[in-house]
């Protein structure tokens, strides 16, 4: 009997394929990459045609022992890491490392699907190692080393360490904060409404003289108010348009992460993290590990023709023949879709969302529900609606409303795509007819401003990063998080603010690297790494163009980037110990006033801004009732990089810090601690024990002093 080795890159993936797979196969796997560019240098030989130096990944020395053990006695090779660039670049480096092995034994499959199906049809159809799309991961992972580890350590030079720089990641902080400079620069404009109120409806002002008419200040309003008292207002028009509303496709990559940013609150990263669970396999009581999404990182709108039947025999069944369109829905693909994968969907139509209930985590659930529905409701019926638009008029004026009545509910029944536009609510006229004489209830006038463009939400900077073509939907969970965890953004009431750091780095990067923060310039090598995956272009030659511009980039930036470190703006601010002016200087948590005189002298002091742009020293400090342990001189609190915390207050001099408490005991039985506020490396506070590590309790939520 023929024994057959798989290998695939996850062991929860490993548990689900083992189940489906009989005797004479084992099932193992290689735990994400075992080869990369080395942590602590280059990595790319730039001298010898960017040739990269991979080596084993510290830790992994043992599980390419046991792969190679256990290839001994094999037959043939599976290698079923993900399919896609990244998973194609594993399976490479697997092959390899067992390159004892003779390579017609070794052999690729694509598992889609991690169900009975998907995976004994990948192993009947085994294919070879895609050569393209390992050079398209090789092409991108030395465009990000070379960036990253060449203007990183720069950034440590001119501004402060632990920064860094990103090809893709520095573009997204530059969005963040051009949008934030939008609203800065935003002068609002106002506006006034007149809307009259009826019995049942209100109608809004839209014409005067049949022009369309803007009313810019309150008295012109009033006065519009005060002509229109004793008017009838006579229904002139009425328009009555029957609307279709089509379905959304199902969910590809990008939208699922900004649909559940929308409706759940998830991250992006948190997204990913619960699909890769769901594709890879949850325990199903009984059925035991079971995959319950196809692959979740993907481009394309398919739907193989299986998948259709049966979810059309699922709506015919649950929700009625007139739930069920003629022939199923089509939705197209972008033009750089890579149409290898289905549009993630559910596995199996049985798995409905109250089956799996039990066996899934609330996020799980939620996520999979989510997924469940988006895709029954892509092959359901349009929903019907009724549109009417009555015009009326009233002297000179003319006032319009607007209704609709849905007439077939149709996909909407079970779900309907969020937006990041606030919509008016769909509002229900009462009958009515042309020439009908009415008399309004009231005349309202209401003051409005114009409203700057908003911060951008993950969701929106994720539709931003996708329109524009800069990363792909497989990193943008990976750019969001860096981009926070680097502290260049913050997240405020879920929408993204860019820090003073984030300003200050992007400043410095967009002046010296024009190129790598240049939008355009940024899809372009996307798109050039797509031709190098299609094999029209050669990895090496888009590796040569962009370091080409990079280099003399490079040297230009060492010479001429702003020092920050060596940085002093000068002030008119006392030093309130030696008299002399303070500067600004920069340093691990932003900015702030120190004296001139240091060694000397190491009086420091925070500061703020006002509107007028004058330098505000920030010497209110709120005052605790603790004393300093080490030298009984008074607390105050402070705000650093991981939120605020209680100092000394005769700082420099004395540099004892303690956590802030929020004044409430730690729950634990037999604790004594208090709770007090932390902050998370994303910058998420929560509420840890005083007495950590002997107490390891912590909330997100502060619980009730009680």
């Amino acid at each position: 009997m023929k024994k057959s080795l798989v290998i695939v890159e996850s062991p929860a993936k490993a548990r689900t394929i083992n189940k489906y797979l009989g005797r004479g196969f084992r099932v193992m796997a290689s735990v994400g990459h075992i080869k990369d560019l080395p942590k602590n240098k280059l990595g790319v030989d730039i001298d010898n045609n960017f040739r990269p130096h991979y080596e084993i990944i510290r830790g992994k020395a043992k599980v390419i022992r046991e792969l190679k053990n256990a290839s001994k006695d094999a037959d043939v090779i599976y290698l079923g890491p993900d399919p896609d660039r990244e998973g194609e670049a594993i399976a490479w480096h697997i092959k390899e490392v067992l390159n004892g092995k003779k390579e017609s034994i070794i052999k690729r499959v694509l598992f889609n699907e991690i169900t009975e199906k998907g995976i004994k049809e990948a192993i009947s159809h085994p294919t070879d190692i895609d050569k393209n799309k390992v050079d398209a991961q090789q092409a991108r992972r030395i465009l990000d080393r070379l960036v990253g580890y060449q203007v990183s350590p720069l950034l440590w030079e001119k501004v402060r360490m632990g920064l860094s720089a990103g090809r893709v990641q520095s573009v997204a902080v530059r969005l963040v904060c051009e949008r934030e400079r939008q609203i800065e620069s935003f002068v609002p404009q106002e506006y006034w409404s007149v809307t009259a109120l009826f019995d049942g409806f209100e109608a809004k002002l839209i014409k005067r003289d049949d022009k369309k008419l803007t009313i810019s200040t309150e008295k012109e309003a009033r006065g519009i108010v005060e002509e229109l008292k004793g008017e009838s207002f006579r229904v002139d028009e009425i328009e009555q348009k029957e609307r279709r509303r089509n379905p959304a496709p199902p969910f590809i990559t990008s939208r699922l992460q900004q649909e559940a940013s929308r409706r759940l609150g998830f991250s992006a990263q948190k997204t990913m993290l619960i699909a890769q669970q769901l594709y890879e396999g949850v325990d199903l009581g009984e059925e035991g590990p079971t995959g319950l999404i196809t692959y979740m990182r993907t481009d394309s709108h398919r739907i193989a023709p299986e998948a259709i039947q049966a979810v059309r025999a699922y709506i015919e069944k649950t929700y009625g023949k007139e739930y069920l369109p003629q022939k199923p829905n089509v939705y197209r693909s972008k033009k750089t879709a890579q149409d290898a994968h289905e549009a993630i969907r559910p596995t199996s139509m049985r798995y409905t969302p109250e089956y799996v209930r039990p066996y899934l985590t609330e996020d799980q659930w939620k996520l999979y529900d989510l997924i469940w529905k988006r895709f029954v409701a892509s092959q359901m019926h349009h929903a019907v609606l009724d549109q009417t638009r009555v015009c009326l008029v009233a002297g000179r004026y003319t006032f319009q409303a607007v209704g609709t009545v849905v007439k077939f509910a149709g996909f909407t029944t079970l779900y309907e795509e969020k937006t990041d536009e606030e919509t008016e609510e769909e509002k229900r006229l009462p009958p009515l007819e042309r020439g009908q004489v009415l008399s309004p209830l009231e005349i309202v006038c209401k003051q409005h401003f114009t409203q700057p463009p908003p911060r951008y939400t993950e969701a929106t900077l994720i539709r931003e990063l996708e329109e524009k073509g800069i990363g792909r939907p497989s990193t943008y969970a990976l750019i969001l998080s860096t981009i926070q965890e680097r502290g260049y953004v913050v997240k405020e009431k879920g929408r993204l603010r860019p820090t003073e750091l984030g300003f200050l780095v992007t400043e410095l990067l967009v002046k010296s690297f024009p190129d790598i923060l240049n939008v355009k310039f940024t899809a372009h090598m996307e798109e050039e790494l797509d031709l190098v995956e299609e094999g029209r272009l050669r990895w090496i030659d888009v590796i040569k163009e962009f370091y080409s511009r990079f280099k003399e980039d490079l040297e230009r930036a060492k010479e001429e980037m702003k020092n920050i470190k060596e940085e002093e703006v000068p002030t008119d601010i006392p030093c309130r110990r030696c008299g002399r002016k303070m500067v600004i200087r920069w340093g691990k948590l932003g900015r702030f006033l120190a004296c001139p005189g240091y060694p000397e002298c190491k009086t420091t002091m925070d500061f703020t801004i006002d509107d007028a742009g004058n330098i505000i020293p920030s010497e209110n400090n709120e005052y605790v009732e603790q004393r300093c342990p080490a030298c009984d001189s008074p607390m105050v609190i402070k705000s650093g990089r991981y939120g605020r915390f209680i100092a000394c207050s005769r700082y420099p001099d004395c540099k004892t810090t303690m956590p802030l408490s929020t004044g409430i005991a730690c729950p634990e039985e037999g604790c004594n601690g208090m709770l007090v506020e932390r902050r998370s490396k994303k910058g998420r506070l929560f509420y840890g024990c005083s007495n950590y590590p002997d107490c390891r309790y912590v909330t997100w939520k502060l619980p009730e002093k009680k």
